[in-house]
């Protein structure tokens, strides 16, 4: 066959998946009516199907294409059933709205809120459906306001995302011009060897995001922002030095966050907070019980209570679903070693870079 030949053939493949997705997309309506009321994000569900597409794939194409053009599908279908809105820490141009797009595709209706207490806020009110916040980096850390505020909101997660991080220098003005660097206290960290090793005099200014401090650098003569090359793009600045992150793997994890936490799905993690009382062990008899009920940790952290004095919240991450019979005997029997104790959530493990 010669090049038009085979330029046809690839027409007529395009037409007949066109009528597929459509006739696919004719069912989903069908089951956005059964549903009624009920939500329309099903972490569960997006696994299995994702899994499956990976599962059925021989080839040539990466399994990371068909998940891609699959996440696209399921966009689709939630305008079909009732468009979703999700919040994510604002302006257009962050981090948290680069994994949002990758995780919720083009065909949903996105919010930026100006702080990340903020998303949880429009989340709880109703005025959002989804919110995506940050809550780790491999190199920076945790992010202490998304552990603050699900201490003092009643949010779930039921998802969750992990995006390789690139670091760029973006300014109007050459590098030696620069006097002032804005971003967030995350990436400053996450870029901790790189700016003392490149700058003495100039000014590091923690803003509440990447695009804001974007946005801010655009209108100041001699100042910079550390940011994506999508807010570069989108805030009409240059990349002045590209991937500029200490640790080259650097990934940041994310929690999508919703009024109900996801089903089982066989693979799935449980995050907890509680707090201790202020006496010797107090901790190493809770991490006793997982321990006994064989209950893997996946994660821990800590953050200084705003309540009392010398009382710390511990957030931990553990396999299974807290409808699991195992899990729902350790958090009974760990209560009783807790001042308090909550859910944040159950939901679909994942150990999938989102690129």
């Amino acid at each position: 066959m010669n090049l038009e030949d085979l330029r046809k053939k690839i027409d007529q493949i395009d037409a007949k998946l066109v009528e597929l997705l459509n006739e696919r997309a004719q069912i989903v309506i069908q089951i956005g009516k059964l549903k009624a009321n009920g939500p329309i994000y099903a972490p569960d569900r997006e696994k299995k199907v994702l899994q499956r597409v990976s599962e059925l794939n021989k080839g040539p194409l990466p399994d990371k294409t068909l998940q891609a053009i699959w996440r696209e599908l399921m966009s689709g279908s939630f305008f079909l059933e009732r468009p979703l809105r999700i919040g994510f820490l604002g302006p257009e141009g962050s981090f948290t709205h680069t994994a949002a797009i990758r995780k919720f595709g083009q065909s949903v209706e996105y919010e930026a809120v100006l702080d990340i207490r903020g998303i949880f806020d429009e989340v709880s009110r109703g005025h959002c459906d989804l919110g995506v916040v940050p809550v780790e980096n491999s190199a920076g850390g945790e992010v202490v306001e998304t552990l603050d505020a699900f201490v003092d909101t009643n949010t779930l997660i039921c998802a969750e995302v992990f995006m390789p991080i690139h670091h760029n220098l973006l300014a109007n003005c050459a590098l030696k011009e620069v006097q002032k660097i804005y971003s967030k206290p995350e990436v400053f960290a996450q870029c901790r060897q790189w700016l003392s090793a490149t700058f003495k005099e100039a000014n590091t200014i923690a803003v509440a995001s990447t695009a804001k401090a974007a946005q801010m650098a655009a209108e100041e003569k001699f100042a910079a922002a550390i940011g994506s090359d999508i807010a570069a793009e989108l805030y009409g600045l240059k990349i002045i030095c590209e991937n500029i992150e200490d640790i080259a793997n650097n990934v940041t994890r994310f929690l999508v966050i919703s009024k109900e936490d996801a089903r089982p799905c066989g693979d799935d993690k449980t995050s907890i907070l509680f707090s201790t009382a202020h006496k010797a062990g107090a901790l190493a008899d809770v991490l006793d019980v997982f321990k006994k009920r064989q209950v893997n940790l996946t994660n821990i952290e800590s953050r200084p209570s705003k309540k009392r004095q010398r009382e710390y919240y511990f957030f931990v991450d553990c396999q299974g679903h807290r409808k699991d019979e195992k899990l729902i005997e350790c958090l009974s029997e760990i209560k009783q070693h807790c001042l308090q104790l909550s859910v944040l959530g159950s939901y679909p493990r994942n150990d999938t870079l989102l690129e």
